[in-house]
């Protein structure tokens, strides 16, 4: 039983630290302009994400880990600003943003069958359909 939970816990920590560098990317997207038509929705999937860190965090000491610290990789922003883009158009921002929501879907999508039942069923309940709403919401932004 100990190496499933510790096995959950690792991949809910791994989904945790996508969660909080997308919450970091939405943050640095929305410094680098507030003239984006659709602020309120970009506030919006910021906090989603910001909940389904919290979500996660709760879970983990729930099975008894410690929540990870920092934040993983997430979407062409993340790269962008790595990468020390200074400018870069509303467009060009929209679409890494949707690069990183169609990889956080992929990541839930593909990885929710190495968990225990009842973490895949928190994953299934909690997370991916938020998850799936972020995408959609995204894509239709980008279109």
């Amino acid at each position: 039983m100990q190496a499933t939970s510790d096995k959950d816990i690792a991949k809910l920590n791994d989904f945790l630290k996508n969660e909080v560098a997308a919450v970091e990317t939405y943050g640095q997207c929305l410094e680098k302009s507030k003239k984006f038509p659709d602020l309120e929705r970009l506030l919006e999937l910021r906090q989603s994400h910001a909940e389904r860190a919290r979500l996660l965090r709760e879970r983990i000491v729930a099975l008894g880990g410690e929540p990870a610290e920092g934040s993983g990789v997430w979407g062409g922003f993340a790269k962008l600003v790595e990468g020390g883009a200074k400018a870069f158009g509303e467009q060009a921002a929209l679409s890494a943003l949707e690069e990183g929501e169609d990889k956080g879907l992929k990541d839930y999508r593909t990885e929710i069958e190495q968990l225990s039942d009842s973490t895949r069923q928190f994953v299934a309940s909690m997370l991916l359909p938020e998850q799936q709403r972020s995408h959609d919401t995204m894509s239709r932004m980008t279109r």
